[in-house]
């Protein structure tokens, strides 16, 4: 039995600090997995900025209130969830994710979360697990399942080399070239072709 597990941000939604980045005029804020393989350090960096400008909870949050799925993922995610089940396994945060989830369907996400305090600034974050995407797909491995992964940054490569099938996904030229052995799409036809092709 196959399960599928992909990222969220970049493959399903726009980046959300990437959008939060735009909205509050700090280009800082737009360093994402893509760029920063150490998620602690990316981590530290953007909390400090946020704590630097005053910003908190509320104020991310009302940016991803206007964020929208990329062009064609619901379509994408729904008819995978009929080929197959289907977990997005995101370094994000559950404070962050749920708005997002409401909008593509309601699906299964394994995230993790902020420290927040009651004046709503950010004050730290809990991974769920260390090298939590990996670690989920070797989980899922041991109770017998076979996994097919895909996304388009760092913090993915571990569960896509780490699945019986695991692909690129919109990732960046640099990730590309790094990693040449895996195929790599650009548009949801392609992917669920492949994922298709790899359940057989």
């Amino acid at each position: 039995m196959y399960i599928t597990c992909l990222d969220l941000e970049g493959v399903l939604v726009p980046e959300i600090w990437i959008a939060f980045a735009e909205k509050s005029g700090i280009p800082q804020l737009k360093k994402t997995t893509r760029d920063e393989p150490d998620y602690d350090k990316l981590m530290a960096g953007r909390l400090s900025i946020l704590k630097e400008h005053g910003l908190g909870l509320r104020e991310i949050q009302d940016v991803i209130a206007d964020i929208d799925p990329l062009p064609g993922a619901k379509e994408f995610l729904d008819e995978l969830r009929s080929l197959t089940q289907v977990i997005l396994i995101s370094d994000t945060f559950e404070q962050f994710a749920k708005p997002l989830m409401k909008k593509l369907g309601w699906p299964t996400i394994f995230c993790n979360t902020l420290e927040v305090a009651e004046n709503g600034e950010i004050t730290g974050y809990k991974m769920r697990v260390e090298k939590s995407k990996y670690a989920t797909v070797r989980a899922l491995q041991s109770i017998g399942f076979e996994t097919i992964a895909s996304g388009d940054s760092y913090n993915d490569l571990g569960m896509i080399e780490a699945s019986k099938a695991g692909f690129l996904f919109k990732s960046t030229e640099q990730i590309k070239a790094d990693y040449p052995h895996l195929p790599a799409f650009e548009n949801y036809n392609e992917l669920l072709a492949a994922i298709k092709d790899a359940m057989e």
